[in-house]
């Protein structure tokens, strides 16, 4: 099979940096999705992305597509030919469909059938159409017109190249005609650029200032910030998206260290990072204490004769933004944090629900009933409370919104608040997003669980239910943010009666009462059900611990990973079988089961071994139920398998005699009962 090397090069216009990875990883998609439909084979293809250019290389492409057969299926036997072997009308009409008379169908199946051979078409025919395709398909919400054209793309097109080996494929793509001329530089060498072949495409590029592969540019913008930050003595901080971000915006990356007044450092460092790295895409440094060290590494494109000019613009640019800061922080101390919420009177949490300060009144009063259930300090909880959402008022809040929760820290701690009230204001929007950090205070714990439960109680009690994709209060992330919290932290809540607190908190706010507690609580634990089935523990497991229904999601989780270890012990699936067996059969009993179990009514062997097996079990069970140690409770209970399975083989359940008959029964009640003190392990099964 004849192979060749293929490159498809789409030159824009620059293109939007924090979409060119996304972009790139589409464009990549849709061009092997194309490649596979056709039936093209090839070694590999490797995606390029820069500011002005989205490029594939695939390697070892086959030249020509392989004849396909394609089988079409038609009606039965019996239902394309009459009793006497005459077609009927659906015979004829799938000979009709084929593009044949009926004598070319096949009929020595149980279906007529007919198969015909397409001829393969030559790759380079096909590939204009998938590359137009895998264009036409990348994730661009709106895309835009250049000129009097009516092509559309996310920028305008400025050049295509498009080789099969050595040879231009002949087409035309978003009204560009391909060829073999790419661009480079747009300062260093803005010529055109020849590109030799596919396999030459990098070094062509490389040649003319265009580093093409979006990896190799991030690893060596990486490589060269790490040497710079360590040569200042701190370390760089760089987000994986600011990161991609600063890669999509250059082609040609040249690190270079800037400074900064060390006055600004009086700001909290926070605000200044979070200004130099989303609004100037700066990668700030820290000392080995984490400090914030007066100076910032910016990516250049260029390499520059004078490349002190290009520092000091920077310097220059960053100056007002660190300005505006350090404005914002000693206006804002110059009243106490708690006047803020005189302002949060009038700001509207939600229409039906009140304003922010009757949120943080209500957050305040729950969060100290939490505290006081998880062996927190109340009166910290309802400080903490009442302040949390005083910084939403401030000037910092209002310039720099990710500072929310954190400027309150400073505040509370400037106007000497306890360090635990002072972390709590800023813990309270605690996890920020999936998997990120968690409170590091009991206090702070509390006033996240109050935050989200009263977010969550409040929206859910007025109706406004997430649907879909839509969560416009993210009460999905809050969910989830108080089953990590309780169960990481190891917080032992009811949350039950937490959620109940919640709703009565509301008053004739809410609708629904204990159907809203109960809606609710179904909503946090659906949220867990969904997080344990991405972290592979089985549904079954899930439903065999709810089913005995623990009033703590800390106790629920611990229950579930006990009975995680106990799946895979070798008499589990027995024994689930005969915990099904047993509450089938108590499901059917008539009548009022004895309290107790005589022995005097046992006329088997194995009876009387159940009856001493499930005593000492018992015996055994009880404290370790009690301390939680349900894996070694379950890893004992599976000791009763031999002598359930010999009573099972032994005894007729249903004797004649009513009292032999209910002291079975209840013997069996009791085996059911020792298992469901950890979980119903019938629903293993």
């Amino acid at each position: 099979m004849s192979v060749q090397d293929f490159l498809v090069e789409l030159g824009t216009e620059e293109l939007p940096p924090k979409a060119l990875k996304s972009l790139s990883e589409a464009f990549l998609a849709g061009v092997e999705k194309g490649l596979k439909e056709a039936g093209l084979a090839y070694r590999k293809a490797v995606p390029y992305a820069a500011p002005r250019r989205l490029a594939i290389v695939v390697t070892a492409l086959a030249t020509q597509q392989p004849d396909r057969v394609q089988t079409l299926d038609g009606p039965p036997i019996q239902a394309a030919f009459d009793e006497v072997g005459n077609p009927t009308p659906a015979a004829l009409g799938f000979a009709r469909k084929c593009g044949v008379e009926l004598a070319a169908i096949d009929r020595s199946g149980p279906k007529l059938r007919y198969s015909r051979t397409t001829a393969g078409q030559a790759a380079a025919q096909l590939l204009p159409d998938i590359v137009n395709n895998a264009l036409a398909e990348l994730p661009i919400p709106r895309r835009m017109r250049w000129g009097a054209r009516k092509e559309e793309f996310v920028r305008p097109a400025q050049w295509l190249v498009m080789l099969l080996g050595d040879e231009v494929v002949d087409c035309e793509i978003l009204a560009q005609k391909a060829g073999r001329t790419s661009r480079g530089h747009r300062f260093h060498h803005p010529d055109e650029v020849r590109i030799s072949a596919p396999s030459t495409y990098a070094e062509d590029l490389r040649s003319a200032y265009v580093v093409a592969d979006f990896s190799e540019r991030r690893a060596q913008i990486v490589k060269r910030v790490e040497q710079l930050a360590s040569a200042q003595k701190g370390k760089a901080i760089m987000p994986a998206a600011l990161l991609d971000e600063v890669t999509a915006l250059v082609e040609w990356p040249v690190p270079l260290v800037c400074s900064f007044e060390e006055r600004f450092l009086s700001v909290p460092q926070e605000a200044l990072i979070s200004t130099m790295q989303d609004n100037q895409k700066y990668f700030c440094l820290l000392d080995e204490k984490g400090r914030l060290l007066p100076r910032f590494i910016t990516v250049a494109n260029l390499e520059s004769r004078d490349p002190a000019q290009i520092v000091a613009g920077n310097e220059k640019v960053v100056r007002p933004r660190l300005t505006d800061a350090e404005f914002f922080f000693k206006q804002d101390q110059k009243q106490p944090l708690e006047s803020f919420n005189k302002r949060l009177s009038s700001v509207i949490f939600q229409a039906q629900l009140g304003t922010l300060y009757e949120k943080a009144e209500r957050v305040s009063k729950l969060a100290a009933y939490i505290a006081r259930q998880i062996g927190s300090q109340p009166e910290y909880a309802t400080r903490a409370g009442i302040l949390s959402k005083c910084d939403l008022a401030t000037e910092m809040v209002g310039e720099f919104p990710e500072m929310q929760g954190v400027a309150g820290y400073y505040y509370a701690l400037h106007e000497g608040e306890p360090e635990e009230v002072a972390k709590a204001i800023n813990e309270q929007y605690m996890p920020r997003g999936a998997g990120a950090e968690l409170p590091s205070t009991l206090t702070g714990c509390a006033l996240a669980i109050a935050d989200k439960l009263d977010t969550l109680v409040g929206i859910f009690g007025i109706g406004m239910l997430p649907t879909g994709s839509k969560d416009p209060y993210a009460l999905r992330r809050a969910a989830l943010g108080v089953l990590r919290i309780l169960i990481e932290k190891q917080l032992d809540l009811d949350l039950g009666q937490a959620v109940n607190q919640t709703v009565t908190q509301y008053g004739a706010k809410v609708k629904g009462g204990m159907a809203l507690t109960t809606q609710v609580l179904e909503f946090i634990l659906d949220r867990l059900r969904a997080r344990y089935e991405d972290e592979g523990v089985e549904v079954a497991s899930y439903l065999a611990v709810r089913a005995v229904q623990p009033v703590s999601v800390l106790d629920l989780d611990q229950r579930i990973q006990a009975v995680q270890v106990f799946r895979r012990l070798p008499e589990a699936t027995a024994l689930a079988a005969a915990n099904k067996r047993v509450s089938n059969l108590l499901d059917t009993y008539q009548g009022t089961l004895p309290t107790t179990i005589e022995p005097r009514y046992f006329d088997n062997a194995t009876e009387f071994s159940l009856f001493s097996a499930i005593q000492q079990a018992d015996q055994a069970v009880a404290p370790l139920a009690r301390e939680r140690r349900y894996r070694e409770a379950l890893a004992r209970l599976a000791h009763l398998r031999d002598p359930v399975d010999a009573f099972f083989d032994a005894v007729l359940i249903n004797a004649e005699d009513p009292a032999v008959r209910a002291n079975r029964y209840a013997l069996l009640a009791r085996l059911r009962g020792l298992f469901l003190g950890v979980a119903d392990i019938s629903l293993l099964g």
